[in-house]
């Protein structure tokens, strides 16, 4: 799994600047257009989270758990439903900031969590976080079967039977390449380059290959009730970060500033936010990942 190091390295390093750009309550995983591009930012990720509700059953006196929660917006939205949600994160930039919106987020481990820790819930959501569960050192030692299994035994022992598990996540896509292709040294532009800026985008993080691996290892614990692709949506919505992101504010210049130390002292800052191009949306394109939003029922 990703460490706390390198979530932190990620996220709470550059936290600040998504906010500016985002919002204080940034959704900072792929929105829901359904083919509807003329929606805003805002409505698309609303569109999301009414999904993920019908999904799982987002409503009052429900108890929901959102794993890898980001800086809050699902949980805003369960709050706003009349329900209670429950957080846990490895970035204490997001525990804080969640904090100070009066969520209800922890700095934990998705991978150590149990029914005693916070109780039963209703249902499970977890968006984007399943990306950061396998490290690449975790695939190249064969333990992505058992690190994913692991994390569904963990969502199933909270949940009665029947109960929901709503998980988005990025996956590999069919034209991806042979893993030991990934170099930041290959020739740029190329795909072996793009996946390569995400790796150090990052760090610590490893796909499943395909959604049909997700689904594999969630059979003992779970029924997959419900998928779709999310692809274009995800393109859709990183052109919307890439123009917010963009937008120049005194603000953001002064924390660009502050950013400068790191540019010029290492290397995979630079690599990871300064490389000029979107590579998950070059990666997207070309069909060398894919988004797959999956409901899962509790066996």
């Amino acid at each position: 799994m990703a460490e706390r190091k390198d979530l932190e390295f990620t996220y709470s390093l550059i936290g600040r600047m998504f906010r500016l750009s985002l919002g204080e309550l940034a959704d900072f995983s792929g929105a829901k257009y359904d083919g509807d591009f003329s929606l805003s930012l805002e409505e698309a990720q609303r569109r999301k989270h009414e999904y993920v509700a019908g999904c799982i059953g987002i409503g009052r006196g429900r108890r929901v758990l959102d794993l890898g929660c980001g800086w809050g917006p699902l949980l805003n939205f369960v709050r706003e439903r009349g329900g209670e949600g429950v957080g846990v994160t490895l970035s204490s930039a997001r525990m804080k900031s969640c904090r100070r919106h009066g969520l209800d987020v922890h700095l934990l481990d998705a991978r150590k969590l149990g029914r005693d820790t916070f109780g039963p819930f209703d249902a499970v959501a977890s968006l984007g976080a399943f990306e950061h569960f396998c490290s690449p050192e975790d695939y190249r030692a064969g333990r992505q079967d058992e690190i994913y299994r692991s994390v569904f035994a963990r969502a199933a022992s909270v949940v009665p039977a029947g109960g929901r598990l709503y998980l988005q996540t990025m996956v590999f896509g069919r034209n991806m390449i042979p893993i030991d292709e990934v170099s930041i040294d290959a020739t740029p532009h190329s795909d072996a380059w793009y996946l390569a800026l995400i790796q150090h985008q990052f760090p610590g993080s490893f796909l499943p290959f395909g959604f049909e691996w997700v689904v594999r290892s969630a059979e003992p614990y779970f029924r997959l009730v419900e998928s779709s692709s999310g692809r274009l949506d995800y393109t859709e919505t990183i052109k919307h970060w890439r123009a917010r992101f963009g937008t120049r504010t005194v603000r953001k210049t002064l924390m660009k500033m502050r950013l400068v130390p790191c540019y010029l002292t290492s290397r995979e800052f630079r690599l990871a936010f300064t490389s000029g191009v979107s590579a998950n949306s070059v990666c997207f394109e070309r069909e060398l990942l894919d988004l797959f939003r999956l409901v899962f029922g509790r066996r």
